[in-house]
């Protein structure tokens, strides 16, 4: 590996990605070699690169940071994996660890504390903010099934229940039993309220 870290960073927001490789760029050892506005640019950037290290913020176009994680992960496993949140979720610093990210920070961190994850991830670290990891073992699991977090997640846009059924090929009976599940446990008056809750947990 050479002495400069190669860093790739994933950002949809402009002037955010170009603060963050400013100031990534006034450290001697890491050079931000690409950046990137979508999630499904990640894996293609990473890999034309050779970088070590890809910084990723979750919420982006294409596909969401913590997706751009897998399939880094899955394809080239030797790339170091740091998540980005402005969203302090618990539920989010869980899928991105199970997505295979080694360091999940949120974007308001001192610069230092950035440059610093890089170099530990490198080193094989694993670097979490530790109020997020606080919150997430108070928060327990994310109670949803794969299936009730993809019909309430189709279900936020106000859709009915014939609507989804169509769009999700289940039967709206299927679709009003799943609504009703996720409801009872996130313990919500209706299914707006609980996509709401799941998403505010970073659940769905």
């Amino acid at each position: 590996m050479s002495s400069t870290i190669k860093v790739l960073l994933a950002e949809d927001q402009s002037m955010v990605r170009e603060a963050l490789a400013a100031l990534l760029g006034l450290e001697d050892d890491i050079e931000v070699v690409a950046q990137v506005a979508r999630g499904d640019e990640v894996l293609a950037a990473a890999r034309e690169h050779g970088v070590d290290v890809a910084l990723l913020d979750i919420e982006m176009p294409g596909c969401t940071g913590i997706e751009a994680a897998a399939r880094v992960r899955r394809e080239l496993p030797g790339v170091k994996l740091v998540v980005l949140t402005t969203f302090g979720r618990p539920g989010y610093l869980r899928s991105a660890m199970e997505a295979g990210a080694d360091a999940f920070l949120v974007k308001d961190a001192p610069a230092a504390q950035l440059a610093d994850a890089v170099r530990k991830v490198l080193s094989g670290e694993r670097v979490i903010d530790p109020t997020l990891a606080a919150a997430a073992l108070a928060e327990g699991a994310n109670p949803l099934t794969d299936r009730e977090r993809e019909v309430l997640r189709a279900a936020a846009d106000g859709s009915t229940n014939a609507e989804l059924a169509r769009t999700l090929h289940l039967s709206q009976g299927t679709v009003r039993n799943y609504l009703s599940t996720a409801i009872q446990k996130l313990t919500a008056r209706n299914r707006t309220e609980a996509a709401h809750i799941a998403q505010k947990k970073g659940w769905l």
